[in-house]
């Protein structure tokens, strides 16, 4: 959960550095269109990271689906990558990590993601942090509103418990 929080026992702070939810696109679980089951999506192994920048704006985006379930791999560049639904930005593929949850759809990225949500939703106290310039909204401050809500804890972590059993266990 680096970078955007601090999570201890029932707090949740807010550290505001993210404000979106580009930081977790450096590995996206997506499903294989070949197959249907999990892959990933990765930065290309052969293109230098600074070259690779996840919201650069303009920059192409060289990146890697690749399913250990049946093989499956293909090469793509993006001219940019827009974040905040349950596709991959860059092979609009559906996102792995995905579910109905109070009416509504509960999804994330990769772990990371999901370790981020699971630790502001149990969270009795969520803590706002310092204002900054260049993140007028973080990304929790962006989440959707039913999410938020203290009525919905025990079902979305509930659906959050689910997800990660879903996912591929880590090389």
């Amino acid at each position: 959960m680096n970078g955007n929080a601090e999570a201890s026992g029932n707090r949740f702070r807010d550290r505001r550095e993210r404000k979106d939810g580009y930081d977790f696109l450096n590995e996206v679980l997506v499903r294989c269109p070949r197959c249907d089951g999990c892959a990933t999506v990765t930065p290309h192994p052969g293109i230098p990271a600074d070259e690779n920048a996840v919201g650069a704006g303009s920059r192409l985006l060289h990146r890697r689906l690749r399913c250990t379930g049946c093989g499956f791999s293909k090469d793509r560049k993006a001219d940019s990558a827009v974040v905040g639904s349950p596709v991959d930005p860059c092979f609009q593929r559906p996102v792995w990590l995905q579910a109905s949850c109070c009416g509504s759809v509960l999804w994330a990225y990769n772990l990371r993601h999901l370790d981020l949500l699971k630790a502001y939703v149990q969270a009795r106290l969520r803590e706002r942090g310092e204002l900054v310039p260049w993140a007028p909204m973080s990304l929790v401050e962006r989440l959707p509103t039913w999410l938020k809500a203290a009525k919905n804890r025990t079902e979305i972590l509930r659906t959050i418990k689910r997800l990660r059993s879903t996912a591929p266990a880590a090389e």
